[in-house]
């Protein structure tokens, strides 16, 4: 939207259809009344404002939220990352069962224990609650033992892990190991993981994908996420992996790394 005003204000020819979607509902319905328009080119529009009380008001409101109390003035506290996470970690210092917890408010970070230099995130909750089988799985990946003595374990939670706040944390280690799905949301979070950290991430992976193609057995959604999938792992350079999707047509949840 904000693209779109500048635009405007520029004096620059606009696709003023894709600019009225994107509109608000009461706004869309009085656009004649707030806009007229002159075609410069094919799907092109110059814009004039005529209302420009209205056009202010829609520009503070596509503005960038300064926080999530702003986003949620604004009508949607997503357009905002929330400033406080919350991290549930299994480290080596535990003497129970119960997963220990890390606070991440901004550059604050409250952590009762010493991190190892490595972490496993793991994206699913199942497979966070058997860490000690992840971890296992990670050291069949990598080729060397994985334990809990060198290695924290972290619910990643879905794409929540991918918050600037908890990327700037996960970069005090040394190697970030990521267990997320093999499907393109955990191609997707893995492409963004590598983005902020380099080559500390690392996808796990088996080292042979032939031994576990019978356990690709979840059927996307739509074609258009199967391809996605393929050329993410292309691009990830996961050549192995892309040849699995495309012998099974399918892809493998991780909690299938849990199926002996």
């Amino acid at each position: 939207m904000n693209n779109y005003l500048e635009k405007i204000l520029q004096g620059q020819a606009i696709n003023y259809e894709a600019f009225l979607k994107k509109l608000p509902d009461v706004l869309r319905q009085r656009h004649r009344e707030l806009f007229s328009t002159e075609k410069a080119g094919p799907n092109r529009w110059r814009v004039t404002v005529l209302d420009e009380a209205a056009f202010e008001a829609l520009r503070e409101q596509a503005a960038a939220p300064v926080s999530r109390v702003d986003a949620a003035r604004k009508g949607d506290s997503h357009r905002h990352g929330t400033e406080v996470s919350f991290l549930l970690v299994y480290h080596h210092a535990l003497t129970g069962h119960r997963p220990d917890s890390v606070v991440i408010a901004g550059d604050s970070v409250d952590i009762g224990f010493k991190p190892a230099s490595r972490v496993l995130v793991v994206e699913n909750e199942r497979n966070f609650y058997h860490y000690r089988q992840m971890l296992a799985f990670a050291g069949e990946c990598l080729g060397r033992p994985t334990k809990l003595t060198s290695c924290d374990v972290v619910l990643g939670g879905g794409n929540r892990i991918t918050r600037t706040a908890d990327l700037n944390w996960l970069a005090g280690y040394d190697e970030v190991l990521c267990a997320f799905d093999y499907d393109a949301g955990g191609l997707q979070m893995f492409a963004s993981v590598r983005s902020a950290l380099g080559n500390k991430a690392c996808y796990l992976q088996p080292a042979d994908w032939q031994l576990w193609l019978s356990r690709f057995r979840k059927t996307p959604d739509a074609t258009e996420r199967f391809t996605k999938a393929i050329m993410l792992a292309e691009d990830l350079g996961f050549v192995s992996l892309a040849q699995a999707f495309r012998a099974t047509g399918k892809f493998m949840e991780q909690e299938m790394i849990l199926d002996e």
